[in-house]
């Protein structure tokens, strides 16, 4: 079995998700459909299909969470030793060399990935680029835009 790398935080969004889907919408989705059951004819009853909508989405959800936490590789950041290098759940300040903008990433696993956020996939182009590098390093990415250069400034484990 394959197994994918995660942070400790991505795993414990995951067991929110995960209970939260059965202990609470699970039990109310199923709640909803016995009260749709009660308002007689299932065929006409547009809210017993949107309770059984839903029921479907949350089920599906529950598998996919359950699937993906059985495949997990949990990386705890800070177990592991500081080399100073860029590595799986690392984050770096780089120095856009173009634009003279500074900018931080979290390397994560693919499902916590969130640009907003500053999380960028382990499997992106910059990350790839990234791994393995250290302060002062200089990297060339190939990203759809073209050919970005950055300087790694810092790389910090948190």
């Amino acid at each position: 079995m394959i197994k994918v790398p995660m942070t400790k935080r991505g795993e414990t969004l995951l067991r929110e998700e995960l209970a939260d889907l059965k202990g609470i919408q699970r039990p109310r989705v199923i709640q909803a459909i016995a009260e749709a059951r009660e308002h007689g004819d299932l065929k006409e009853n547009a809210e017993y299909h949107a309770a059984r909508d839903q029921q479907s989405f949350i089920e599906g959800r529950v598998k996919e969470l359950e699937a993906k936490l059985s495949t997990a590789q949990v990386i705890d950041v800070l177990q592991l030793p500081k080399s100073g290098k860029v590595i799986f759940g690392a984050t770096v300040k780089l120095l856009d060399l173009d634009s003279d903008e500074e900018i931080t990433y979290q390397i994560v696993g693919d499902d916590e990935a969130d640009l907003k956020a500053r999380r960028i996939s382990v499997g992106s182009p910059v990350a790839r680029a990234l791994i393995g590098k250290e302060a002062g390093d200089e990297v060339s990415v190939t990203t759809p835009k073209g050919i970005r250069e950055y300087e790694v400034l810092e790389v910090s484990y948190i």
